[in-house]
């Protein structure tokens, strides 16, 4: 839950957070769609790609000082390497997006890097507080052998105090923060909602990230993580505050039936519109390919992100990939 004293604004009425001016679809509408969906195929399991990925490495002391190598884990965890740090978002490295490992979307893939061949994680970007997004036993997998940072927006913080984490930075949109590395992290706004429970509805912030270089650095482009968004003035707004983004990871996936989950998920097609408007030198697609959330079958959102790209420039084309579970590349 908010602390008390969170101050009102544009997204907080002293109670609930909510999207300004943007309606999310509720309990009568989540009926209907349940009624009528008609949910595209997913694979019991999938073999992630032969061969065991390169291990992750921090950038070594011949490497460029900006180096930035990233690798996809799977759904909206990536591992970032960057300006000495370790950095993970969202991660869940558990069978299910699921408050129990019983029941619950299963993941159909493995995760792209072993939980023990992780190296040291330094900072974690926690967007909210979604099974498939905060996941409780990777969490405390994580404090108990890494101890990292977590950054993440308002209300979470006593949720991750109570799975014993005791490093929680709660962040408001466009609040902006120095790590001791000298790395800043911008908390940004994104179009979506939270819960885990029917009673806390909207208790808890959701967000973007964006992070930057120490103030100084001769390399100044930033990094966006996106988080789970639906398509918004926020990617403008972003593009205009940081007008050197050197990557963007922008989610695809859950997207339909899109009357329902266009409030809160970006199709394929709104993905590239963002990657057009963010000017990134390089976007990758994130949040597919994991867990069956929405009526998208697993081939789903990488065959409309291929279709929409078809109608961009090639050389705007080819800056948004999608990397295949452990898939890993070193960001100019």
């Amino acid at each position: 839950m908010a602390d008390p004293g969170t101050p009102l604004s544009d997204h907080f009425d002293g109670k609930r957070f909510h999207n300004p001016r943007r309606r999310i679809r509720g309990l009568a509408d989540f009926v209907q769609w349940m009624r009528t969906r008609q949910q595209g195929p997913w694979p019991e399991w999938m073999e992630n790609s032969p061969g065991k990925p390169p291990p992750p490495r921090i950038p070594r002391e011949t490497d460029p000082a900006d180096a930035l190598r990233l690798t996809f884990i799977g759904h909206m965890t990536f591992l970032l390497q960057w300006q000495g740090l370790n950095i993970l978002t969202d991660p869940v490295w558990s069978g299910r997006a699921s408050p129990v490992q019983f029941m619950g979307p299963r993941r159909v893939c493995a995760p792209g890097i072993v939980f023990e061949d992780l190296p040291k994680i330094d900072v974690v970007l926690l967007s909210h507080n979604h099974y498939d997004h905060m996941d409780r036993l990777t969490i405390k997998r994580l404090w108990k052998t890494h101890q990292p940072r977590f950054y993440t927006p308002l209300g979470n913080g006593r949720r991750l105090r109570g799975f014993g984490v005791r490093d929680v930075v709660e962040m408001d949109w466009w609040q902006e923060l120095q790590h001791e590395s000298g790395v800043r992290v911008v908390c940004t706004p994104a179009r979506h909602f939270s819960g885990r429970t029917p009673w806390d509805r909207d208790a808890a912030l959701w967000c973007g990230f964006a992070l930057l270089p120490q103030d100084g650095h001769a390399d100044g482009r930033a990094i966006y993580f996106a988080g789970d968004t639906g398509f918004g003035k926020q990617f403008a707004q972003v593009a205009e505050r940081f007008p050197f983004l050197r990557l963007a990871l922008l989610p695809i996936g859950a997207y339909r039936p899109e009357w329902f989950m266009s409030e809160v998920h970006c199709s394929p097609p709104e993905a590239v519109e963002a990657h057009r408007i963010l000017r990134a030198e390089l976007s990758v697609a994130s949040h597919f390919g994991t867990f069956a959330l929405a009526d998208d079958g697993f081939a789903e959102p990488l065959a409309a992100l291929g279709r929409a790209l078809d109608g961009l420039k090639a050389d705007e084309a080819a800056r948004f990939i999608a990397l295949a579970e452990g898939g890993w590349r070193m960001v100019e």
